[in-house]
């Protein structure tokens, strides 16, 4: 069902042999541990929208050795309280552009949403050294970050938008 519903957002080229593919996920937001933790385990598991972290995955069209990469944008600390604190009270706090290697795509909650038409690491790299790290949240996080950097490697905007009007399921 995810293909078909990602099947509708890519544009009538759809994804082809040669180019890398770009998908957004969905994870938990990280809290400390005790109460706080289990809330946001909770919001997932109910597929609460705003109450997700999310994040861009390539998966580059080259062969071998058969892996993928996470681009994501967090606070440096997000398990700290006083980083928590800082964030609910709508201040901004460090953030960091977390880039890490997968050997498969997540199961649930990732979708397809385009390829890019050129090497999507390098831009992705590029994309990243202009990136302001200051997090806000609501106003510079990890969704602008998602919007952003798909819209450089699709040239699609607002993917999340799009994502939560058709139900975000996967």
């Amino acid at each position: 069902m995810a293909m078909a519903m990602a099947s509708l957002f890519t544009n009538s080229a759809g994804v082809t042999r040669g180019r890398d593919e770009v998908y957004v996920a969905a994870v938990p937001l990280r809290a400390t541990k005790g109460p706080a933790q289990l809330l946001m385990s909770a919001a997932y598991s109910l597929s609460l929208w705003d109450l997700q972290h999310f994040m861009v995955i390539i998966k580059p069209s080259s062969p071998p050795p058969p892996q993928v990469f996470v681009f994501d944008f967090q606070p440096k600390d997000p398990e700290n309280i006083y980083t928590a604190l800082e964030v609910l009270s709508g201040r901004a706090v460090p953030g960091t552009i977390l880039v890490r290697k997968l050997t498969k795509l997540p199961r649930n909650k990732c979708w397809l949403v385009g390829s890019s038409n050129s090497d999507a690491i390098d831009v992705a790299i590029n994309f990243n050294q202009n990136w302001e790290t200051d997090l806000r949240v609501g106003h510079h996080d990890c969704r602008d970050y998602t919007n952003g950097l798909v819209e450089h490697l699709t040239g699609k905007k607002y993917v999340l938008q799009y994502l939560r009007s058709i139900g975000g399921q996967s």
